[in-house]
């Protein structure tokens, strides 16, 4: 979830001119197969957009691979059972959207965790929202010892301090950092460089690219990590899975002002290696 308004009104505007980059951009990258690593599909989404619709919107989007997670997890499964071949799921710990902030010192969270692992299989917990020394507190702590026992990557909307104390309870955990944490890419590359166990996630950012054109201190961050950085929609409310089409098209747009081999990595081959394998079936 992005942190203002102004981010939000901001990539909004993006979007609105999308169709238009995307009709601009070569026919290579019109057609570039994406995997889009932030989709929720909440319980708010269910009645406004049912499983048929949300996966016929992700395949209109040229998906090959959508990671989801949802409050609850029933979404997720909804759309799993509908496209397990296009479907990733990772496993949020909220049962609603009012648990953003209360899940770190609530316990039932963690026999909620422990009931749907035991249940189905994940690629992920996540997306979670986690800052600083809260990341020590004792659900958080039992949710990584989770991931780690069930051998899952942790999508994590954070803060570098909270990055950082996921890391030291977990050194070989896998990190997804979700906005690429908010950060210029400058600190982005900073933290990068200190975890080769890190990768980032694009979603709502905005400022990484405009026009058809990426920004050059994002362009140097690419091109220092090829291979940790991926896009993401971000359906944090009902009315934004109707955007997904509009994002793919912005984001071939400006993935085109890139070299074809990083534009494919970013576009959806590094999250393929990230989650390939994880609770996924074979394509």
């Amino acid at each position: 979830m992005p942190p203002t308004a102004i981010t939000r009104r901001r990539f909004q505007g993006l979007l609105a001119a999308a169709p238009l980059l995307a009709a601009a951009a070569p026919r290579a990258a019109t057609a570039l197969p994406l995997f889009d690593a932030h989709i929720h599909y909440s319980h708010d989404a269910w009645a406004l957009v049912p499983p048929k619709q949300a996966v016929a919107i992700l395949r209109q989007a040229g998906l090959r691979g959508a990671l989801v997670s949802s409050s609850n997890d029933e979404g997720t499964q909804m759309l799993l059972a509908e496209a397990p071949e296009l479907i990733v799921p990772e496993l949020r710990p909220y049962r609603s959207r009012g648990e953003i902030g209360s899940w770190i010192k609530d316990d039932s969270v963690v026999r909620y965790l422990e009931e749907r692992l035991a249940r189905y299989r994940y690629a992920g917990i996540g997306e979670f929202h986690l800052y600083g020394e809260d990341a020590d507190l004792a659900v958080p702590r039992r949710m990584v010892a989770l991931a780690r026992e069930h051998r899952l990557v942790l999508h994590a909307h954070s803060d570098v301090d909270a990055i950082e104390r996921l890391l030291r309870q977990w050194p070989e955990a896998r990190v997804l950092w979700a906005h690429s944490g908010f950060e210029r890419p400058e600190k982005v590359r900073e933290t990068l460089r200190r975890h080769p166990r890190l990768w980032c996630d694009l979603a709502f950012r905005g400022d990484h690219a405009s026009g058809g054109k990426v920004d050059a201190a994002w362009r140097e961050a690419f091109g220092e990590f090829p291979d940790r950085f991926m896009i993401g929609t971000d359906t944090f409310t009902p009315e934004r899975w109707h955007y997904i089409a509009d994002h793919g098209g912005w984001s071939r747009a400006w993935l085109a002002d890139l070299p074809a081999p990083l534009a494919e990595g970013i576009g959806w081959r590094n999250a393929e290696a990230l989650f390939r394998g994880l609770a996924r079936p074979a394509a």
